[in-house]
């Protein structure tokens, strides 16, 4: 029997691109968009998005009573965090110097004024908005089939500072480089959207359906 993917609803992002995404590479009616605890805990494997100001993702996923749950998932099944869904995993945040779930080590800090220039000195926008290139920092499962420097989709104004380097498994420049990408035993993070990266981001979701940690 395939595996029941859940992908959490805390009221907060693009979820429905996700899901749509997920669906579009796994077999029909695997896929669950799920607020409810227990169904993530149920299900065998778990998507967690995030859009948004990380002080509302917090507090909408603990209203909900999310918490236990995604840290059950973060430390027994694969699971995948996406956009605040990765910054949520660290320590903390400079973002309303907010606390996260402290599953990595880390914090995550806005793009600096003064870091974020072309290399000709130009100040560039943030949020950092538009498509970038991803280069790999090891031969993780989830890079399987895609290039590296291959071009994800992103749209954020902070980004996580990781404290165990060997976590760190891709990296994007914006001014200065910056971590996009994380994994550690059976969980899987990533700053970009894979669910609007066309080919490259299909690729990644579907080798997290396969992947077995």
């Amino acid at each position: 029997m395939a595996d029941r993917i859940a992908v959490i609803d805390y009221g907060m992002g693009n979820l429905y691109s996700v899901s749509r995404a997920l669906e579009h590479v796994a077999e029909s009616g695997l896929v669950e968009l799920t607020s409810d605890p227990a169904r993530v805990a149920a299900a065998d494997r778990v998507v967690f998005p995030g859009q948004g100001a990380m002080p509302d993702c917090m507090r909408e996923m603990e209203a909900r009573g999310l918490r236990p749950a995604v840290l059950d998932a973060a430390r027994s099944k694969p699971f995948l965090g996406i956009c605040i869904g990765l910054q949520m995993l660290f320590d903390s945040s400079e973002e309303g110097e907010t606390a996260g779930l402290g599953v990595l080590r880390g914090r995550v800090r806005r793009f600096a004024a003064a870091e974020t220039r072309t290399a000709g000195g130009d100040r560039l926008k943030v949020p950092h908005m538009g498509w970038n290139q991803v280069r790999q920092q090891g031969r993780h499962p989830l890079w399987s089939g895609i290039a590296d420097d291959a071009r994800f989709y992103f749209v954020h104004s902070y980004f996580p500072e990781a404290l165990d380097p060997e976590v760190v498994q891709g990296v994007t420049t914006y001014g200065v480089p910056f971590t996009c990408a994380v994994a550690r035993d059976n969980i899987f993070a990533v700053q970009f959207h894979p669910e609007k990266s066309q080919s490259a981001g299909l690729r990644l979701l579907a080798n997290f359906i396969h992947w077995n940690p």
